[in-house]
């Protein structure tokens, strides 16, 4: 088995304002950077439209045609200060949590020994009810929550190292002793949740802020001294992982030094996790990431980590 890349062209056509960080030219440079050689032996796939009634495993029906309702015919519309939608929108949303959810029919039927999906719009924001953060639909509760209903997995765990916390990803398992969320992420930063206090109702929400200027050094102790351990304890069946690289030093939208090896490495800590309890069942999404180059380099190091390269 080897790795499986799952992407589509639509997550190209969700347009955003001019200047705005989460644009289609994220996408062009990650496919750029997986036409390397060593990235020829992946095989990849299309994401296919994710049905509601699989997206509303985690947020209500009205929701998700209240978004799909949104959707302009023409231009751009504001959802909030930083959400924007364009008539390619809604496609781009239900390819991204399609690819989700087809990457963990792969992985778990063993059809993949593990899945990246290079999709956007990102996910982890957004909330049982509500679009922010450049998210509409939380991908990455989405594919969790599906491989427990469709795959009757009892223990998912999500690691999201994503340099803003998973706000939409915490709140939407706060109650769930069936899923384990765990975050680094700074914090004072937006949204401004994912304080070491929260822990959820069942103590099944791992925080693991960092501050601003910190680097690989404070990174892996968080990794060593909070996410692994509980995670190691959980013995997840499934492992997803939200996957932002905005914790790189070259990153704009925030104050965190990682550079590419920092994010290869916690994903051989997560693999080792994954091998040990989970079959090495994992399944990546990618989330932030707004400078190019360090998104490319860093996206390219991650996979190659899941190669086993």
């Amino acid at each position: 088995m080897s790795t499986l890349l799952i992407s589509h062209p639509a997550c190209l056509e969700h347009l955003t304002p001019l200047g705005h960080p989460e644009r289609p030219d994220r996408l062009r440079a990650v496919e750029r950077a997986l036409e390397a050689e060593k990235f020829q032996m992946l095989a990849r796939t299309q994401a296919p439209l994710a049905p509601f009634e699989i997206i509303a495993l985690c947020h209500p029906m009205d929701y998700i045609t209240a978004i799909r309702d949104a959707t302009p015919k023409e231009g751009m519309t504001r959802l909030d200060a930083d959400t924007s939608m364009s008539p390619g929108s809604f496609e781009a949303a239900l390819r991204a949590a399609g690819g989700a959810i087809h990457a963990v029919d792969e992985v778990l039927t063993k059809k993949a020994a593990n899945a990246f999906v290079a999709i956007r719009p990102p996910g982890h924001h957004a909330e049982t009810a509500r679009p922010m953060g450049f998210c509409f639909f939380d991908n990455a509760a989405i594919a969790a929550r599906y491989a427990q209903d469709h795959h009757g997995i009892a223990r998912a765990a999500i690691v999201d190292f994503d340099v803003h916390h998973g706000n939409g990803s915490q709140e939407i398992f706060w109650a769930d002793k069936t899923v384990l969320y765990c975050s680094t992420h700074q914090m004072p930063l937006f949204p401004g949740t994912g304080a070491l206090g929260e822990t959820g109702e069942y103590n099944t929400v791992v925080n693991a802020p960092l501050r601003p200027g910190d680097g690989a050094a404070k990174f892996r102790d968080a990794f060593e001294s909070r996410i692994l351990p509980r995670l190691g304890d959980f013995q997840p069946e499934l492992i997803v992982i939200s996957a932002g690289f905005d914790a790189h030093m070259r990153d704009p939208l925030a104050n965190i030094n990682l550079e590419e090896e920092d994010f290869a490495w916690a994903t051989q800590k997560i693999m080792e996790i994954a091998d040990r309890h989970a079959g090495g069942r994992i399944v990546s999404l990618l989330e932030g990431g707004y400078d190019l180059q360090a998104l490319a380099d860093s996206v390219a190091a991650h996979i190659n980590a899941l190669m086993r390269g």
